[in-house]
């Protein structure tokens, strides 16, 4: 008996070490995912951490081709055509790789998305290589970190960081030729979105008599609507006509008191300030 409860007792932990232990991955993985543009960017990396090694020049030599993390290649996805560092790439999945050295980092762009790491790297799939400042920063970034920053409606910045060295690119969209065909389009058709183009053509500076013509055209269509009176008093304001902008900008005030909107009372008081 007591041979059959051994060889039980074995084999029972033997069983508990197949099945192995969970524990903390040493380098995690994240996946960033910005909407960009007409689409969005999303990066898929793993985060190696510091743990009190020197890293650029060291574990990360220089001059030598990186897979900018760790495990995979960093991957990168473009939901549309873009520019990367001034490069024209054309939408879809890319591995970023670099080749860091003290003072300057080359930055490429390769179509091995999925390859392992420099498992698979070939030059001739580069897409795109150019060089970027390598910054200094005044503390230390324990994991490694890739972000979007500095997004606006057609550019972004990718930034890497690590240790004390940050290193960032930009990414840019030609969405005006994109959306001046939209706007054609809709407006050769019965229903009409005159806000909309009314609100893009102010903001990216195009023609405002015609801005203004559409904001009169939303304001037929929905006069309740204190938020397009109070575009229609923006363009009126950049247009130069001071006082119907102070007049539109009241009457926004006053049906956005109605709405219980304090913001866009706050937003056409400041409006009205400035005039």
């Amino acid at each position: 008996m007591k041979k059959v409860a051994v060889l039980l007792c074995v084999l029972l932990s033997v069983g508990a070490f197949a099945q192995g232990i969970k524990t903390p991955a040493p380098s995690p993985t994240q996946t960033i995912k910005q909407d960009f543009a007409l689409s969005s960017i999303e990066i898929n990396y793993s985060r190696p951490v510091m743990k009190g090694r020197k890293i650029f020049g060291d574990l990360v030599p220089f001059g030598k081709i990186w897979r900018t993390g760790a495990n995979s290649a960093t991957k990168i996805t473009f939901g549309e055509d873009v520019k990367v560092g001034g490069v024209p790439v054309k939408a879809g999945s890319y591995a970023i790789y670099s080749v860091p050295n003290a003072n300057e980092w080359e930055i490429i762009i390769n179509k091995g998305a999925n390859n392992g790491g420099l498992t698979g790297y070939k030059t001739e799939d580069d897409v795109a290589r150019f060089k970027v400042k390598a910054m200094e920063l005044p503390f230390e970034i324990e994991s490694f970190t890739v972000i979007l920053a500095n997004v606006t409606a057609s550019s972004a910045t990718v930034q890497i960081l690590w240790e004390n060295t940050a290193v960032e690119f930009p990414v840019e969209a030609d969405i005006d030729s994109k959306i001046m065909a939209q706007i054609n389009t809709a407006m050769a058709v019965d229903s009409r979105p005159y806000f909309q183009a009314a609100s893009y053509y102010f903001d990216n500076g195009k023609d405002i008599s015609k801005a203004l013509e559409w904001a009169n055209k939303a304001v037929e269509a929905q006069p309740t609507a204190f938020w397009v009176l109070h575009l229609k008093a923006k363009i009126q304001a950049k247009a130069g006509d001071k006082a119907g902008a102070k007049t539109t900008a009241m009457k926004s005030i006053e049906l956005a008191k109605q709405a219980k909107n304090d913001d866009y009372v706050v937003l056409n008081q400041k409006l009205i300030a400035t005039l």
